[in-house]
């Protein structure tokens, strides 16, 4: 007569068939016994005791010899990565811009013109020229230079350029002025 042998969770075996005296466990077995379930509950406790300690020292693992995602990034990778997660594609690309002008307009348009802002909502950049011939000029080259500062900031981050001319100083009250005073035209009469 043969019958397969079932494994029991405690260690032993399955009942023997009828017929057949059942040996009571020995002192080994038990101890074996024992001895898993006493392993089982330590590393368990170990477990709960290394979260605990890990929790206490910030979370996270030791960093070892090998790349994890704690380790430092190189500054061009960390200042790209903030530029994306703040949104800051677009005025980075800008500003870009304003640093590369005279190799974009040219080295006779950029002595004379100068970017001066960019608004984003409006998506249009200001330049400010040292004349009035050159803002009208620029004026007249304003849809070629929107279309080449599209072609390096990608289609539509530019939509119009803000042309103005040179600005005559402002005058404010000096600190030897005196107050109401018209400036030079205003003495002796």
């Amino acid at each position: 007569m043969s019958f397969e042998e079932e494994a029991v969770p405690d260690g032993g075996r399955a009942p023997e068939p009828e017929g057949r005296a059942v040996p009571e466990p020995s002192g080994v077995d038990l101890a074996r016994v024992a001895l898993r379930a006493a392993k089982e509950r330590a590393r368990e406790r170990g477990a709960e005791a290394q979260q605990k300690k890990q929790a206490r020292r910030g979370g996270g693992l030791r960093s070892g010899a090998r790349r994890d995602g704690r380790d430092p990034l190189p500054l061009g990778t960390a200042v790209q990565r903030l530029v994306t997660e703040r949104g800051w594609e677009t005025p980075t690309a800008v500003g870009g811009v304003m640093g590369r002008w005279p190799q974009i307009v040219g080295a006779d348009i950029a002595q004379h013109c100068e970017p001066q802002h960019f608004d984003e909502a409006e998506r249009v950049l200001g330049v400010r020229c040292d004349s009035t011939a050159w803002a009208t000029q620029l004026r007249l080259l304003a849809p070629r230079l929107v279309a080449r500062l599209n072609e390096d900031l990608g289609h539509g981050t530019v939509r119009a350029l803000r042309v103005r001319g040179p600005e005559a100083p402002r005058r404010s009250p000096g600190p030897l002025r005196a107050p109401g005073s018209k400036g030079p035209g205003d003495t002796y009469g």
